[in-house]
C-alpha cells in the first residue's frame, strides 16, 4: 500500500490536485480520506459556540481516529469514515464504508501538524498557492457550499484562517517531499507525482 499525504492552506487547490491524480491512476486503485471528515463532533455544545470553532487549529481534528483508520486500511480492512457537516458542525449518525486500496490519499490542511500521522505517509505533498488566490477560493466555497455571507467569510478569514495558516499550516511545508505551486494548474508537478505512484503500484503488484 502507498499512503500519500496532501496538505496545503485553505483554498490552495488540494482537492483539484487529488482529482487529477485519481483521473490518471488505474480505476479502483485509489481511495481518499479527507481530513474534513475527521473534525470532532460538536453536538454537545450550543450552536452559537459551534460557529466560533477554529477549524484551522489542529485541536479541531480527531487525529487518533484518522490514524486508527489508516492502520486498519494497511491491514486490508474496511473502515467507516465519519460524515461531517459544516452547517451544523456535527457528525452524522451515518458513516461511509471505505475499502482498502493500493493507494490511499489523505488530504487536508492540518495533516502534517501531527507527527504520528506524518510518519505514516510514504510521500508528503504540499500544495502551495498565493494568499490572494486562496482567499478568492475560500470566499466562493464558503458562500456556495457552507451558506456563509461574504462578511462572515472575511471575518473568519481575518480572525482564524490567516493567523492559523501562518502559525500551523505554512510551517509544515518543510516536511513536504514535493511542493506543488499553483495547485491543480501545475501539470508538471502532477505528472511527476503520478509517475511516482505508477512506479510504486508496479512494485506493489510485483510483491503481491
Amino acid at each position: 500500500m502507498l499512503i500519500i499525504g496532501i496538505a496545503g492552506g485553505t483554498g490552495s487547490g488540494k482537492t483539484t490536485v487529488v482529482k487529477k491524480i485519481i483521473e490518471r491512476c488505474p480505476k479502483d486503485e485509489v481511495v481518499v480520506l479527507p481530513q474534513d471528515s475527521y473534525y470532532r463532533d460538536n453536538s454537545n455544545i450550543p450552536i452559537e459556540e459551534r460557529l466560533k470553532i477554529n477549524f484551522d487549529h489542529p485541536n479541531a481534528v480527531e487525529f487518533d481516529l484518522l490514524i486508527e483508520h489508516l492502520k486498519h486500511l494497511k491491514k486490508g480492512e474496511t473502515v467507516n469514515i465519519p460524515i461531517y457537516s459544516y452547517l451544523t458542525c456535527t457528525r452524522s449518525t451515518e458513516t461511509i464504508p471505505v475499502q482498502s486500496k493500493k493507494v490511499v490519499i489523505v488530504e487536508g490542511i492540518l495533516i502534517f501538524t501531527n507527527p504520528e500521522l506524518r510518519n505514516i505517509f510514504d510521500i508528503k505533498v504540499f500544495v502551495d498557492a498565493d494568499a490572494d488566490d486562496r482567499l478568492i477560493r475560500v470566499i466562493k466555497r464558503d458562500i456556495i457550499e457552507r451558506g456563509r455571507s461574504i462578511d462572515k467569510v472575511l471575518e473568519r478569514y481575518i480572525k482564524t484562517v490567516k493567523p492559523s495558516h501562518i502559525q500551523f499550516i505554512e510551517p509544515t511545508k518543510t516536511f513536504a517531499d514535493l511542493i506543488v505551486p499553483q495547485g491543480g494548474d501545475n501539470l508538471v508537478a502532477i505528472d511527476i507525482l503520478t509517475h511516482y505512484i505508477e512506479k510504486k503500484l508496479i512494485k506493489i503488484s510485483n510483491y503481491a
